[in-house]
């Protein structure tokens, strides 16, 4: 099971996943894509330092699966979190 770490920056509100630099990017292809347990409590404990710091707010992990060489969340919550709202700025869906 391969997840990321999602949240939200705080200062605009922009949802951020942790990246291999361990930095916020706003690109789920550009998060570290995390393999085993020990990396995941790891990094997840270095983002709630970050949320302590007030850099992000509520991080946590989400499943990910690789199609067509693109990271996708494996529940729709978060795919709409990771690829902006389903509602476009017309209006329309």
């Amino acid at each position: 099971m391969t997840q990321v770490i999602i949240a939200n920056r705080l200062g605009d509100g922009v949802v951020v996943f942790r990246g291999a630099d361990n930095q916020w990017v706003e690109s789920i292809n550009d998060s570290l894509a995390i393999d085993n347990d020990a990396q995941a409590e790891s990094l997840l404990n270095a983002s709630q330092e970050d949320e302590v710091a007030n850099l992000i707010i509520d991080p946590y992990l989400i499943e990910v699966t690789e199609t067509d060489g693109q990271r996708v969340p494996t529940v729709y919550r978060e795919a709409i979190r990771a690829n902006g709202p389903s509602i476009q700025k017309d209006g329309q869906q």
